[in-house]
């Protein structure tokens, strides 16, 4: 007997959609597993994972190409997360948040307690999904909403003087601002020792004070920002059918609440979660065709931490947003760090950028740089990783020029760049590959579609007009299976 390639294709094109997700879970629970220690087998995983997200934008833009007719399967494989593969990725975050020991300052019974409440709500919003055709979705997040508010809250409440260096410099941070002074001249004592450097950029600070000033906790802020960001994927925005929401932009934002370790960010004070925002209100402003809103808060985002200048390039080649919106953000964000850069240039640089360069590798980090040096005796050459980086930020750059995705691709090779960056890199934490899952996910609440009357986002009032390109006849730009 025979089978043809239609009987072969089919249980495949079936499974597709539950493969990103799992893998997207899978990832999450090493990361989550790596709070804080080194294991082989979270770098090999890490790794696993940034080979089959290449391979699958690389397939993705085969199918893109594929002329009709050819047997070769066209179409959005995952335009957006599915009913029935995120209730099975809440059902598995549900069971990672059980097994593994996410939280590093809370009592044994108080983490088991917080543990589970998040996948109590996991296992109900899977239920929900399922359960409800039309409301599920809405209810789930709802549901996680909740779920993460509370468990927030109890991580804040039942330990509110965190042992990381990083909550004491935010907290010192805030209080600098109130009182005018320097963010990069100030030093703090904390029982994690002496901190002499503010190592991100200003907005960060900026941005999480008020949780400090209102409520004695810059993690207030922080929760407060992940809501956002998750609205942010759900399109909560005025009516406008260039942003009208969908069930499966939900459900990605009940995941993203729920997906482990999360909440691990709200324990550790780790800020990653301002960028996801800021990138998720982004690409629902652009939507909804405010590319100068969009253009402001990715600047805003940019301000607020250096890596997200690889993403830089991948804008630049867009050809739906175009150098013009690049340099305005681009120029935006100068301007929003212009005022500490004037106070002290040597101080902001010096804690920006000097003291991470010579910062010395950390070797619980798990990363292909610290796997070499534990497990070969080898440190990789500064030469050989900003080669590597740069080598995949030029072909991520090469593939958005020349296939002009829609925004959920562009937010997976952005993903890729940044996961490929992290890999290779001396010291890199759950909270960065937290950041790259963060945005695959979000790249499934993102069309790849251009509106209802032909024009793309970019074509939008705003802004000056994108680069004219060479028009080509419309196709179905899939979106990726793996992750």
């Amino acid at each position: 007997m025979t089978l043809r390639p239609a009987a072969v294709a089919t249980p495949i094109r079936a499974a597709a959609p539950f493969a990103g997700p799992i893998l997207l879970v899978a990832g999450a629970t090493a990361a989550t597993s790596s709070v804080v220690r080194f294991d082989l087998r979270i770098v090999g995983t890490y790794t696993a994972l940034a080979l089959l997200l290449l391979l699958a934008l690389i397939g993705a833009g085969r199918r893109s190409d594929a002329p009709s007719g050819t047997g070769t399967p066209r179409g959005p494989a995952l335009a957006r997360l599915g009913r029935y593969p995120a209730a099975v990725a809440l059902v598995l975050t549900g069971l990672s948040t059980l097994q593994v020991h996410a939280f590093t300052y809370l009592q044994p019974g108080d983490a088991a307690t917080v543990r589970r409440i998040l996948a109590a709500a996991a296992f109900g919003a899977a239920a929900l999904l399922v359960a409800l055709p039309r409301r599920g979705a809405d209810a789930a997040l709802g549901l996680a909403l909740l779920a993460y508010t509370v468990t927030g809250a109890l991580l804040i409440r039942l330990n509110p003087v965190p042992r990381i260096d990083v909550w004491y410099t935010l907290q010192g941070a805030a209080d600098a601002i109130a009182g005018g002074h320097d963010i990069y001249t100030e030093v703090w004592t904390a029982p994690t020792g002496i901190m002499e450097a503010f190592t991100y950029l200003p907005w960060t600070a900026v941005l999480l004070a008020p949780g400090r000033w209102l409520f004695g906790d810059v993690r207030w802020a922080l929760m407060a920002i992940t809501v956002v960001g998750a609205l942010a994927l759900r399109g909560y925005v005025p009516r406008h059918r260039a942003a009208a929401p969908a069930r499966g932009n939900a459900a990605a934002a009940a995941l993203l609440l729920l997906l482990p370790g999360t909440a691990t960010m709200v324990e550790q004070a780790w800020t990653e979660p301002v960028l996801l925002a800021g990138i998720a209100a982004a690409s629902l402003a652009w939507r909804a065709r405010r590319p100068a809103l969009a253009a402001l808060l990715l600047a805003t985002a940019l301000a607020s931490k250096q890596h997200l200048a690889l993403l830089v390039p991948l804008l630049l080649v867009w050809p739906r947003f175009g150098a013009r919106r690049t340099a305005v953000v681009g120029a935006t964000a100068g301007l929003l760090v212009l005022p500490w850069f004037l106070a002290d240039p040597a101080a902001m640089w010096h804690d920006t950028v000097t003291y991470l360069v010579n910062f010395p590798p950390l070797q619980f980090s798990d990363t292909l740089f610290i796997a070499a040096q534990r497990e070969l005796s080898w440190t990789p050459p500064f030469w050989l990783t900003g080669a590597v980086v740069l080598s995949v930020v030029g072909a991520a750059a090469r593939a958005v020029h020349r296939r002009d995705p829609g925004p959920g691709e562009l937010l997976r090779w952005a993903a890729l760049v940044l996961l490929v960056a992290n890999l290779v890199n001396k010291q890199a934490f759950y909270n960065q590959f937290w950041l790259v899952g963060a945005l695959v996910l979000a790249s499934w609440a993102n069309p790849e579609e251009e509106a209802a009357d032909g024009r793309g986002p970019g074509d939008a009032p705003g802004l000056p007009a994108a680069e004219p390109r060479e028009v080509t006849p419309p196709v179905d730009r899939p979106a990726s299976a793996a992750i």
